[in-house]
């Protein structure tokens, strides 16, 4: 009986063809794995704007836990057409700094407070927030100052009545100052918010949120496009339906000024706010 015998060239093929197979297995199992964590366990988010200041800053980033809230169509990245509703669905709580798609359009993710549960009526009276009748307690704090950076500019709102906006620390740095205040909700969780003065949205009609909503705001008050202006892209986003919300924002992993530059490693560290890493939500 004849022995077929494997020339070293085809052995070397062959082994060649084995490890790259292995490496396509490999890369495919880890793609698919970051895409399971991405969409059911935890995904990062930057903040783009200042409508969470003080809490978030431009150029904050953060984890964001999925599992808290059950999942949707909108927990996959690319948020395919699907059933509506919700997977495993718990109820948020208020206080929670949710992500979430924004209405109408349901294409941008949003980061806002969660204010007002189904059946909450929710009011802002003279820049005090309202909940069910009652004043949520608004108590003033020392100034907000953030140094003026290239991603954190000194957004106010012009003819306001609060003397605050663009001034410069004892080292002659730019700064910029606004009134802060802490606001603490009937299940006591307490946070702080940032009031420019009298502007049309410090006060509004009654909102009641409707079954399967819920009601979001931002903490910078008078810079926030949120469910106090109805659901125009752009300008507000209405009342938010559970379907949409993504996740819950958990803790801060990096936050930069945005003054650095790729070639330049060094200037990583010096763009870095240390002081901002690590904290929580709670």
């Amino acid at each position: 009986m004849a022995t077929t015998l494997s020339t070293p060239a085809k052995s070397a093929r062959r082994r060649s063809s084995e490890g790259w197979g292995g490496v396509v297995r490999f890369v495919l199992s880890v793609a698919l794995m970051g895409l399971a964590l991405r969409s059911f366990v935890i995904m990062p988010r930057s903040i783009p704007s200042e409508s969470m200041m003080p809490r978030l800053l431009v150029g904050d980033y953060l984890m964001v836990a999925k599992w808290p809230y059950g999942f949707s169509r909108f927990s996959l990245p690319w948020a395919p057409p699907g059933p509506h509703g919700r997977l495993l669905g718990f109820t948020p709580q208020r206080g929670d700094v949710v992500v979430f798609r924004a209405p109408p359009d349901d294409k941008s993710d949003y980061i806002k407070r969660l204010i007002g549960l189904p059946g909450d009526r929710i009011q802002m009276k003279g820049g005090v927030l309202w909940l069910n009748g009652k004043a949520v307690p608004k108590v003033r704090e020392s100034d907000f100052i953030i140094p003026i950076a290239p991603n954190t500019e000194c957004s106010t709102i012009a003819n306001v009545e609060t003397p605050y906006g663009p001034g410069a620390n004892f080292e002659g740095k730019e700064t910029c100052r606004f009134a802060r205040y802490r606001e603490t909700l009937p299940d006591g969780i307490s946070y702080d918010v940032l009031d420019q003065g009298d502007t049309p949205q410090d006060d509004t009609p009654v909102f009641t949120v409707p079954a399967g909503h819920y009601f979001m705001m931002g903490d910078n008050r008078d810079m926030s496009a949120d469910s106090r202006f109805p659901a125009i892209p752009g300008q507000g986003i209405g009342f938010v339906p559970a379907e949409n919300l993504e996740g819950r924002a958990l803790f801060t992993i990096w936050s930069t000024d945005g003054s650095s530059h790729w070639l330049n490693p060094a200037s990583w560290w010096h763009a870095l706010r240390p002081g901002r890493i690590g904290h929580g939500f709670r």
